[in-house]
């Protein structure tokens, strides 16, 4: 199978291998996150900074939230779009995500959260009743009510701690993927049939 194959198969995997290697070279290259990060000071004379910020992490714990929630979401998204609709949707959100940030925020930013919020606010509209498991949540909860209740958990825990979190990046990430939900299943007439 050689790589134009598996991308008609499957864009996940390649994503977070994209996201894990450009972690990498975060420290392995002095300079690389400087380079890349999203910073609304130079977007308009770097425009490469609103895509390659998404490849980035602060954290151990900031890139495998993300790929785990790229790994728990991502194929449901993936299989009821198809792979080359998601990577639209992935990178239309993220870039939604990053331009609300820079609207309201003069801070760097950098992650693939405000995608991964755009996949979810995708699945509220078109599984709103899927149950899914939320981290540190033990119950199911469904999609409709756990990715808003998750976005306002995490604007609470970051604003009491006083953690730099994008919190508008992962509003608009959010809110682009319900527009685009809402365009998949009343022009596209995408539906989801759940098997209980």
């Amino acid at each position: 199978m050689n790589f134009k194959q598996m991308l008609d198969e499957d864009v996940i995997r390649p994503l977070i291998v994209i996201n894990l290697v450009f972690f990498a070279l975060q420290f392995f290259i002095g300079n690389f996150t400087d380079i890349f990060v999203l910073n609304p000071k130079l977007f308009l004379s770097e425009p490469w900074r609103l895509i390659s910020s998404m490849f980035l992490h602060g954290s151990v714990s900031h890139i495998l939230f993300n790929m785990y929630a790229l790994f728990m979401f991502g194929p449901l998204v993936q299989q009821v779009i198809g792979p080359k609709k998601f990577l639209q949707t992935y990178f239309a959100t993220g870039l939604i995500a990053a331009i609300a940030h820079i609207i309201f925020s003069n801070s760097l930013a950098l992650g693939a959260s405000g995608a991964i919020f755009g996949l979810m606010g995708v699945l509220i509209i078109l599984t709103p009743d899927l149950k899914v498991y939320m981290m540190l949540i033990p119950v199911p909860i469904k999609m409709k009510y756990a990715v808003p209740g998750m976005l306002v958990l995490i604007w609470i825990i970051s604003a009491g701690v006083g953690l730099s979190i994008g919190n508008i990046a992962h509003l608009g990430g959010m809110i682009s993927g319900l527009l685009i939900g809402l365009y998949l299943k009343k022009v596209k007439k995408v539906s989801v049939v759940m098997r209980y």
